[in-house]
């Protein structure tokens, strides 16, 4: 489990492809003396489980479902790439509750300059669409943001400029794709509204999820 607040860009080495996995080589900005092997790490809001870790970097192996789903089947050696470590239950939970599980890929379409800010626009399919909520919660390549408004299937978010410098958003360009996972609350609720007699709305009512 992460929460979607970036704590540094990495570099990748190499991508080393393994039949229709690959092996993932990425220097980081860290020290990962507290990582071992078999930890994960978010990397663009992927999770990803280290195979070996030298302190300043990390091997990482990538599942075909993973390269699928995710623009981490684009990257090549010299690529940026946004880092974060898991959450531990001591930790501070600053953004919101993102598991890692990308639900799919979006496109960035607008770059507005506003005052100081950058607002994005990002279209995504029409399955990503519906769990996207005006002032809803969604992780772009793993970063935490909010969700200004949206149209369509084309949704806003405010990148101030501490997070612009600190993610890989402030080089990212139009037509460039970004992974996307939504917000779980609304993933679930539309598993329970669609389950079995008794777990539906009036289950929801009967213990306040729904009015």
């Amino acid at each position: 489990m992460f929460t979607g607040i970036i704590q540094g860009m990495g570099t990748v080495r190499r991508m080393t492809r393994q039949g229709g996995d690959a092996l993932l080589l990425i220097d980081a900005p860290w020290n990962g003396s507290d990582l071992r092997i078999g930890d994960s790490v978010a990397v663009n809001g992927a999770c990803l489980t280290l195979t070996s870790n030298s302190g300043q970097g990390f091997t990482a192996y990538v599942s075909s479902e993973t390269l699928g789903r995710t623009n981490l089947n684009l990257l090549k050696t010299g690529d940026k790439v946004n880092l974060e470590k898991a959450l531990r239950m001591n930790d501070f939970l600053s953004g919101h509750i993102v598991l890692g599980h990308v639900d799919g890929l979006g496109k960035i379409r607008e770059k507005t300059v506003r005052a100081d800010s950058i607002v994005c626009g990002v279209e995504v399919a029409p399955g990503l669409s519906r769990y996207l909520v005006e002032k809803g919660s969604v992780a772009i390549d793993g970063i935490s943001l909010t969700v200004n408004r949206c149209d369509k299937n084309r949704f806003y978010v405010n990148i101030i400029p501490h997070t612009a410098q600190e993610t890989t958003l402030k080089i990212k360009q139009l037509g460039d794709q970004v992974n996307i996972e939504t917000d779980i609350l609304g993933k679930y609720v539309e598993k329970l509204l669609h389950a079995p007699p008794g777990m539906g709305l009036d289950f929801l009512q009967l213990h306040g999820f729904a009015k």
